[in-house]
Parts: structure tokens; C-alpha cells; sequence
């Protein structure tokens, strides 16, 4: 997945990116001079979008619509994507759908943002450009809104519900929790949800294309995930007895459910399984170029000064983000591949590292300075 640029007045500070071996307090203090540049440069953007509702990436526009709700936390609006249902119908029928998911729910203490899909096609929020406007949409609420970062939930109704099956595994490192309500997986994996939460209802009656049985399906293979990983996989499937692909709003209960949860941007584990929308970053992990491909997976651990690649299939290199957060990057660090060695030593904390890895998100908590590419067996 490409990601959104924006003009690079930042990127060419030959004071900010020069040089390397910073110690821990200058790293912090050019990460927070470069998080301050950069959203200099691009709020004026996230303004004007904000300010028509509507953001426009290529030849694509989403439209998107917002309300608050309650009052704002200390820490930032809650933020609530919710994705509307419809498909491959006239526009009219899908502005509808938009306009009533706009009226559905109310969270509390919440910014509730709607986006109108870009397209009328079946699959409208399965296609590789979801993924773009849904990072520029979170960026501008942050940045313009000031939503916290890290209480991002994602929602959707019928075919809503298919783009939460879809998205929350492969953009699972910006979010907190998400909710999935009357929708259909398709080809999505579950592999990716396992540091947030994710719930799922049905209606018992919901016998189009099989979502009640696929529900309960995936709800075996979350329980087995969990079962198998104990700290990962938190889930909550709720199949509604006697009513059918509209639930009269029992669903809404997920919203109480997934408040519980806030995002842990650095987790200690990460199972990272390429849909066939692909991404080159994932929490702490990235790829190079050659590398980003459908259907690879990635299981990578953390504990005290040593990172384990634990599964590799379909990669043979594979870049690891470290920051002082994670662990002390004035000791040396031990990266393993199953239990051979690939790298034990000091790792320098740089700014070229910092500028990108904020540059990519425009997120403080997923700034890093220090990476190291290694080759896997």
C-alpha cells in the first residue's frame, strides 16, 4: 500500500536528518520537533478537508459526514469510523444507506464519522483505496479534531460489515477495537486482529450469503486463536436469536464493549498476514519493496532486549522499528529467526528514521529511531 504524501519541506532539514547516534533525550526532542513541522505543513490540508467534508485522492472522493457526542476526554474524542451499507446499486440507493448510518448510533463521549464510500460497487469497501482515505480521515481527526489516537474503533452494517472483516486485520495497528454487524468476511483472515479487540453480530435469521453460519464460523477460529495465544484475540460474538439482517439496533451494544479497549500501538507480539491489499508497515515491523507481497505472514515477538521472528513465510528480509519505548537502545539488542542469531549488538538512533517513520503515520506513538534490516533463513 502506497502511502499519502504530502509536501516534504521537513524531510529535507539537513539539521533534522543528518547524523546518527542520538542519545535518548535528543531523539525525543527531534521526534517531537519533526511531529510539529510536519503537522505545520500538512493541517492546512486536513482543515480545508474538514471543512467540506470531503477528502479527494486521485480520481476518488469520499464524502464524509460527523457528529459529537457528549463531552470530549481529556485525552481526545473517541473516534468511531462507521461504514454504511448498500453496494453494487444506483448512488442514490448508497447515499441513503450513507445518510441512515449517519442517524444510527450515538457513542459517547465520541467524534461519530461517517464516510460515504467512493464508489457504487459491490465490494465498496474491500478496494485498495479504502485504505488511503480511511489514514487521511484518522490523521485529519486527530490533528484537526483532536481525536485520540489511541481509541480508533471501526463499525459497519451489511456491507459495512463486510469492509470491517476486510480492514480491521490489515490496518489493526491503528485501531483499538472494531465491531462487525450483519456483514460477510469474503477472503478476509482473522490472523491480523490479535492486539485489539473485534466483535461480531449477526442475526440468527441472516441466512444471506451464510453470515450467520460464517459469523459462528469465525468465531470458532477466533476462540481457537485465543485458545492457542491467550494474551491475543479478545472477541465477542453475539448471534441475535430470532431476528434477521436487521437487528433493530441490538447491535449496538458493541459500542459499550469496544470502549473498553485502547489501542497498544507497540505490542510485545505481532501476527502480520498480508490480505491481498497489502501494507508495508505493521506496528513495529516493515518491509522493503520486493518483500510486500499477498498472502505472506509474519509472527514477531519482543521480550526485554531481544526480538524474535517466529514465523516468516513468503519474506526473506524484513525491517524491525525499535524506539526506547520497546526497549534501551543504549544496550545491545539480539535479533533471532527461530533460534539463530541474525544481529546482537547496538543499534544507533537516528533521524532519518525518526523523519519517516513519522513522515508514513503522523503518529508520535509509532515513531521510531532505530531500525535494523535483517535477512531471514
Amino acid at each position: 500500500m502506497k502511502r499519502l504524501l504530502f509536501p516534504s519541506v521537513f524531510l529535507a532539514n539537513a539539521f533534522l536528518l543528518n547524523g546518527s547516534g542520538l542519545s535518548r533525550q535528543e531523539a525525543d526532542h527531534v521526534t517531537q520537533k519533526l511531529l510539529a513541522e510536519q503537522i505545520s505543513v500538512v493541517k492546512p490540508a486536513f482543515q480545508n478537508e474538514w471543512a467540506v467534508k470531503q477528502v479527494k485522492i486521485g480520481d476518488k472522493v469520499m464524502k464524509f459526514d460527523y457528529r459529537t457526542f457528549g463531552r470530549k476526554p481529556s485525552a481526545g474524542w473517541d473516534l468511531y469510523l462507521s461504514m454504511h451499507g448498500g453496494g453494487g446499486a444506483p448512488s442514490q440507493v448508497n447515499d441513503s444507506q450513507w445518510r441512515n448510518q449517519i442517524r444510527l448510533y450515538q457513542p459517547p463521549d465520541s467524534l461519530y464519522l461517517v464516510p460515504r464510500a467512493p464508489t457504487n460497487t459491490w465490494n465498496l469497501w474491500h478496494q485498495s483505496h479504502v485504505d488511503h482515505f480511511f489514514d487521511r480521515l484518522i490523521q485529519g481527526a486527530v490533528h484537526v479534531m483532536g481525536a485520540n489516537p489511541n481509541r480508533v474503533y471501526f463499525m459497519g452494517y451489511s456491507a459495512g460489515g463486510d469492509g470491517v472483516y476486510q480492514l480491521a486485520p490489515r490496518m489493526a495497528d491503528r485501531l483499538a477495537a472494531a465491531s462487525m454487524m450483519a456483514g460477510h468476511p469474503n477472503d478476509a483472515s482473522p490472523l491480523g486482529l490479535r492486539n485489539i479487540g473485534f466483535a461480531i453480530h449477526v442475526g440468527a435469521l441472516d441466512s444471506g450469503y451464510n453470515r450467520n453460519k460464517v459469523a459462528a464460523k469465525w468465531g470458532e477460529q477466533l476462540a481457537t486463536l485465543q485458545k492457542r495465544d491467550p494474551e491475543g484475540y479478545v472477541h465477542a460474538v453475539k448471534i441475535h436469536k430470532g431476528l434477521g439482517h436487521w437487528m433493530k439496533l441490538r447491535d449496538a451494544e458493541a459500542i459499550p464493549w469496544m470502549r473498553e479497549f485502547t489501542r497498544n500501538p507497540i505490542p510485545e507480539r505481532i501476527v502480520w498476514k498480508q490480505s491481498k491489499v497489502t501494507h508495508s508497515r505493521f506496528y513495529w515491523l516493515a518491509l522493503p519493496k520486493n518483500q510486500v507481497k499477498p498472502g505472506s505472514k509474519i509472527v514477531a515477538e519482543i521480550e526485554g532486549q531481544v526480538v524474535r521472528v517466529l514465523e516468516a513465510e513468503g519474506v526473506s528480509r524484513l525491517n524491525i522499528l525499535l524506539n526506547d519505548q520497546m526497549l534501551n537502545l543504549d544496550q545491545p539488542v539480539t535479533i533471532l529467526h527461530l533460534e539463530k542469531k541474525l544481529f546482537h549488538g547496538k543499534l544507533d538512533r537516528n533521524r532519518a528514521t525518526i523523519a519517516r517513520t513519522i513522515a508514513e503515520r503522523l503518529d508520535h506513538h509509532l515513531a521510531f529511531s532505530a531500525e535494523i534490516t535483517v535477512k531471514l533463513e
